[in-house]
């Protein structure tokens, strides 16, 4: 088994208060707060995080399954945006939209498009975000 961590420390209430995300690996560290969430305010947030893990899990489990397919891309670059909409009273993750552009060599177009459609299906951050709509858009770049 392979533990991940990450911790958040919060301090006050919802709108006024403020807190910290930190990765166990001491990667990143940044402030979050009611205005970094819900109004554009400069600081991260949980969904941003959130689309960070899935574009970074999904180029992996592309990448494989095109090695693994004899066609190693020379780059992968890919976007995922995680839609946070309120609904009735509450805020919710609606969806998220992954874009990824991929440099193939000697891959079809449409190959590309049924590599990444697998790959969103498959990776790890996919498979436990299942309740989640997710749409796909591929690009092969030359």
């Amino acid at each position: 088994m392979i533990d991940r961590r990450a911790q958040a420390h919060w301090q006050g209430n919802l709108r006024e208060g403020r807190g910290t995300i930190r990765l166990g690996s001491g990667a990143f560290e940044g402030p979050y707060s009611f205005g970094t969430r819900f109004e554009g305010a400069k600081g991260t947030n949980p969904e941003e995080l959130l689309g960070a893990a899935h574009a970074g899990c999904f180029s992996m489990a592309l990448a494989l399954m095109l090695s693994n397919a004899g066609h190693p891309p020379a780059s992968l670059e890919t976007l995922a945006t995680v839609h946070l909409d309120k609904i009735g009273d509450h805020f919710a993750i609606t969806g998220i939209d992954l874009t990824t552009k991929g440099g193939v060599p000697g891959l079809a177009a449409e190959e590309f498009t049924r590599w990444a459609e697998q790959a969103k299906q498959n990776c790890i951050v996919s498979k436990a975000l299942a309740g989640v709509p997710m749409r796909l858009r591929a690009e092969l770049t030359t």
